[in-house]
């Protein structure tokens, strides 16, 4: 069944995303980009979620596009090829957009498109074993949909390198340049470093941290304007005068734990 191919579990306020196709190194086609645009599409609108986990089962986190699929493209017409191409980028957009924190867990290939899966992630756990790549270029192709998000994750100086080598890129490699923000080695060790970025999360507002991560996608890359100064200060009003705001601030002040916490 086409929900096989990428899992999602519920637990509490976190959900976790599987790509299931071991056997094929979970490499996506259309129909896992498909899946993985309903599921977020869901998550989006839960607002009970906080955090969504992004993982690949087995050895591999993405070996990133199917050459099957991509064989069966080179045979579509170019507006056949627009349109599958803008599905994809609507997936990538909509896990880059997701109003919770998105953490990807990575070890093994993280590769081409499965690079930028992790590029759309807010936090980014990869084991030792990771190897990242914008393989693109050795098949004749671009990172072109993947793109914005990994000049995003990287910036582009390093993406302008990345983007046209496709050299392979350790976990050392990546955290150097902001691709991962932490390095595990093991299993254990990635379930430990993950539940204590939960366990951060569970502790926090939960509008605040939605309101957080909009501010973040609203103002990157923008000139710091009288415009930006007077939309940041009448945002941080709002959320003072909010009750998420008051029952945090008291909490601290009487020394409890918020409402959100319990």
């Amino acid at each position: 069944m086409a929900e096989d191919i990428v899992l999602l579990q519920i637990s509490g306020r976190v959900a976790e995303v599987t790509l299931n196709r071991p056997d094929a190194q979970n490499a996506f086609d259309e129909m896992v980009f498909a899946r993985l645009n309903e599921i977020f599409g869901q998550l989006a609108e839960d607002d009970d979620i906080v955090a969504v986990v992004l993982r690949g089962r087995g050895k591999n986190f993405s070996a990133g596009g199917d050459l099957r699929w991509m064989k069966r493209a080179a045979s579509f017409s170019e507006k056949e090829n627009e349109q599958d191409a803008f599905k994809l980028a609507q997936m990538l957009n909509r896990l880059y957009t997701l109003p919770q924190v998105t953490i990807a867990c990575v070890r093994g290939a993280a590769m081409g498109g499965g690079m930028g899966l992790a590029c759309c992630c807010d936090v980014v756990i990869a084991d030792r074993s990771a190897i990242f790549a914008l393989s693109e270029v050795k098949l004749g192709l671009i990172p072109a949909t993947i793109g914005p998000y990994v000049l995003a994750a990287l910036g582009a100086r390093q993406a302008r390198r990345y983007f046209q080598t496709g050299e392979r890129v350790s976990a050392e490699k990546a955290y150097e340049i902001g691709l991962a923000h932490e390095i595990v080695s093991g299993e254990a060790a990635m379930e430990t470093t993950l539940k204590g970025i939960l366990d951060a999360v569970a502790a926090n507002g939960p509008r605040a941290m939605r309101a957080a991560k909009a501010l973040c996608l609203d103002l990157a890359e923008q000139p710091i304007t009288a415009q930006i100064m007077e939309k940041t200060a009448r945002l941080i009003a709002a959320t003072r005068a909010g009750s998420e705001a008051r029952e945090g601030i008291a909490a601290f002040l009487e020394k409890r734990r918020a409402a959100w916490m319990k």
